[in-house]
């Protein structure tokens, strides 16, 4: 590490997986500005999914979500990347009012190269990632064959019964 470079930062980029969504507002806006300012600060994103329109889980007296996931690389070590991730959420409007309720955007980490990490404050591999198909759907399209928990993405995401999660167009690029 150079003398300059902060602390927190890890000598090589490593490789994380995100998971987004939301229900208020224009949510896919809100995902493109979140993966810019993700990007813009040190977590790049190299690879999307779509967006996906997904029904609520945990919560279910609630509008559909839109979600997505990205695969980011980045410096910074797992916990500044929850913090990151934390910090644009909140820059984006989240406000904190219930477990599973509405909000603007929510961001995860999934994953973090293949590192089991579970502290109070982060749980690598998600803790629920593997009962949602709202995450898993996403992300089989942009990493199937990522390993989680004796299985790749791809595998785990046809166990799920995907009704109701809807692969949403392209955006218009054009404003």
């Amino acid at each position: 590490m150079s003398a300059s470079a902060p602390p927190y930062h890890t000598q090589r980029q490593a490789r994380a997986y995100l998971g987004l969504g939301g229900n208020i507002g224009d949510v896919r806006a809100t995902i493109r500005a979140a993966l810019d300012e993700l990007t813009a600060r040190g977590a790049v994103v190299v690879a999307r999914s779509a967006d996906y329109e997904t029904p609520p889980w945990g919560k279910t007296d609630q509008q559909p979500f839109v979600n997505a996931c990205a695969v980011v690389e980045t410096a910074l070590a797992p916990h500044e990347l929850l913090a990151l991730c934390l910090a644009v959420e909140k820059d984006l409007g989240r406000v904190r009012l219930e477990k599973w309720g509405p909000r603007v955007i929510d961001i995860d980490v999934l994953a973090y190269e293949q590192r089991v990490i579970a502290t109070p404050d982060l749980i690598v591999p998600h803790r629920y990632m593997l009962e949602r198909a709202f995450v898993l759907v996403p992300l089989a399209e942009i990493a199937p064959d990522l390993a989680v928990g004796g299985e790749t993405v791809a595998e785990h995401a046809r166990h799920f019964d995907a009704t109701g999660i809807v692969r949403l167009p392209p955006e218009d690029p054009t404003p």
